[in-house]
């Protein structure tokens, strides 16, 4: 007959022994196989410097999108996508723009002159891209003033409504009926149905 402690036993030393079997001493191995060419998780990238991350650069670059499609701002796509080679190669041109003395505006401008109004993350508020800005503030007032109006209108009819209606009395109940009143009314009751 087996004991608990031997059962107890038995299940330590065989989950030990798979913990132990399990671990491998060699890097880039494990459950999910082995990586036989770190080349394949991309190209590398140049290490990242304090500059990359100065609030001039961060800036600038969150005001052009990325190239790649993504639609997300420079610095966004090149920090979160790591398989992105559009973003790195504008942070790049960004710093040679800064090196070359040109302050945030003119490199904006540069990008807006190589990719056109779609190097954006926003349009330029002018002419018809006005309409963009303006419009859905103009909308959301009109359909509060709309929204006031009607409740405003629904809360008068509800008064008037109220006011034109008789007062119903307020009756409850006093105590038990009797079953002469209980009788009377299932023959009133009775004679309804017929």
């Amino acid at each position: 007959m087996t004991t608990r402690r031997a059962i107890l036993a038995g299940g330590l030393t065989l989950g030990l022994a798979r913990l132990l079997g399990a671990q491998d001493s060699l890097a880039g191995r494990g459950a999910t196989g082995t990586l036989r060419d770190p080349g394949a998780a991309g190209r590398p990238r140049d290490p990242s410097t304090a500059r990359d991350n100065d609030p001039f650069i961060y800036t600038v670059e969150h005001r052009i999108k990325c190239q790649c499609g993504c639609n997300l701002d420079v610095y966004t796509c090149r920090t979160t996508d790591f398989t992105c080679q559009t973003s790195p190669a504008m942070h790049r041109t960004v710093l040679e723009l800064q090196d070359q003395g040109k302050t945030e505006q003119q490199i904006v401008d540069a990008f807006i002159a190589k990719y056109g109004e779609k190097a954006l993350m926003a349009p330029v508020p002018k002419g018809f891209n006005l309409a963009g800005y303006l419009v859905p503030g103009f909308l959301i007032t009109l359909a509060g003033i709309a929204l006031t109006a009607y409740l405003m209108r629904r809360g008068r009819v509800a008064a008037s409504a109220a006011a034109s209606e008789p007062a119903v009395p307020n009756i409850t109940p006093t105590g038990a009926a009797s079953a002469d009143e209980l009788e009377r009314l299932r023959r009133a009751m009775a004679e309804d149905e017929v």
